[in-house]
C-alpha cells in the first residue's frame, strides 16, 4: 500500500483542492430539479422483484425499459448498445444532448441500474439513475445553452460478478468510443448520491489519517478522481459548489480502496478524464448491499442539490 511518506502526499495533495479554486462569477440558471421524479424512479426500481441483478434478465429489462421511456419523455430518442456476457444479452441504454462543432467529442455521464444480490438497491444505484434522468431531463431543456455533445449512459453490470472485467458495460460503452476515435472531454459517473447522515462518526475513510483533514459526519457529497482528472475534479466540485451541498474532494491513485469502485475506472483504462460524484457508499451507508437499501433511507432534498450541482457543472464545460 505504499509507505507513510506516499500516504501524507495524497492526503496532502487532496487537502490543497479541498476548498476550491479561485473565486469567479458565474450564472446559474434555475435547474428545477424534481423530487417527486426523484422519488419515482427510485420507487420504481427498487420495487422490481425479483431484484434486478444480473441473474435476473427480465428485471433489468424492466429497469432498462423505465430508462427508455423516461428518456424519450424527456425529448430524446434512446438506443440501446446490447453486449454479451456469460452466454446472455445485457445491454446499455444512450441518449445525447446538445451539438458539437466537433462532432467527434462528447462529454459522457452515467449511472448503473443493476444491483449487487438480493437487495432493493436504493442508493447503490437508483439514486444515480434517477439523478441521470433529471440531469438529462435538464440537459434537453438548456440544449442550445451546452458547450458539447453529452452522451447520457444507464449501465448494466457494474456489479459483481463482472466488476473490473471486460464485461461491465462501462468497459463496452467506453471501448466502444476509443475504437471511433472519438474525442471524450471527460466522464461524470454517479454513483449512490442519496444516503447522508449529521452524526458524527458516521464518516470512515481508506485511510485514518484522511479523519485529520475530511469532517467525521457523512453529510457531503464526494468527487473522486485519479490524478490525471485533477482538472476535472476541481472543475465539477467547483460547480456543485454553487448549490446548496457540502462537497469534498479526492484525488489519488487506484490502490486507495475505493477510488475505482465505479464505472469511471474504465474511462481511466482507455486514457480518459473521469471523476466520480458519490456519497462515499459503504464509508458511511450501513445499507451497502444489504436488503436494508431501501427509499425510506435516503434523502431525496440532498440529492436535488446534488444534481442541481452536476446540472450546473455540464453546462460550464
Amino acid at each position: 500500500m505504499g509507505s507513510n511518506i506516499v500516504w501524507v502526499f495524497v492526503l496532502f495533495v487532496s487537502f490543497l483542492f479541498f476548498g476550491g479554486c479561485a473565486s469567479v462569477e458565474y450564472s446559474y440558471p434555475e435547474v428545477g430539479v424534481s423530487g417527486d421524479n426523484l422519488r419515482e424512479t427510485v420507487g420504481f426500481l427498487t420495487e422490481i422483484k425479483p431484484a434486478r441483478n444480473y441473474q435476473n434478465l427480465r428485471s433489468l429489462e424492466k429497469a432498462a425499459g423505465y430508462i427508455s421511456d423516461k428518456f424519450a419523455e424527456y425529448g430524446f430518442k434512446p438506443k440501446r448498445q446490447e453486449f454479451g456476457a456469460s452466454g446472455q444479452t445485457y445491454c446499455n441504454i444512450i441518449v445525447s444532448a446538445g451539438t458539437s462543432e466537433d462532432a467527434r467529442q462528447v462529454f459522457v455521464i452515467g449511472a448503473h441500474y443493476d444491483v449487487a444480490g438480493d437487495q432493493p438497491g436504493a442508493d447503490d444505484n437508483a439514486s444515480a439513475v434517477a439523478g441521470l434522468l433529471e440531469i438529462a431531463r435538464f440537459a434537453k431543456k438548456y440544449e442550445d445553452q451546452l458547450p458539447c455533445r453529452i452522451e447520457f449512459v444507464a449501465y448494466s453490470l457494474e456489479e459483481p460478478p463482472f466488476f473490473g472485467t471486460d464485461q461491465m458495460g462501462s468497459y463496452v460503452h467506453a471501448k466502444s468510443l476509443h475504437d471511433k476515435d472519438m474525442k471524450v472531454k471527460g466522464m461524470i459517473s454517479l454513483e449512490m448520491i442519496g444516503y447522508f447522515t449529521d452524526v458524527k462518526g458516521s464518516q470512515k475513510y481508506p485511510i485514518g489519517l484522511m479523519g485529520l483533514f475530511y469532517p467525521s459526519e457523512g453529510n457531503f457529497i464526494g468527487v473522486i478522481s485519479n490524478y490525471k482528472s485533477g482538472g476535472l475534479k476541481r472543475h465539477t466540485a467547483r460547480h456543485m459548489k454553487a448549490a446548496s451541498i457540502k462537497v469534498r474532494t479526492l484525488a489519488a491513485p487506484s490502490f486507495v480502496q475505493g477510488v475505482d469502485f465505479s464505472d469511471q475506472r474504465n474511462y481511466w483504462k482507455f486514457g480518459y478524464k473521469a471523476v466520480m460524484v458519490t456519497d462515499t457508499a459503504f464509508y458511511r451507508n450501513p445499507n451497502y448491499h444489504q436488503t436494508t437499501d431501501t427509499i425510506d433511507t435516503l434523502s431525496f432534498d440532498k440529492m436535488k442539490e446534488v444534481v442541481k450541482g452536476v446540472c450546473w457543472a455540464l453546462l460550464n464545460l
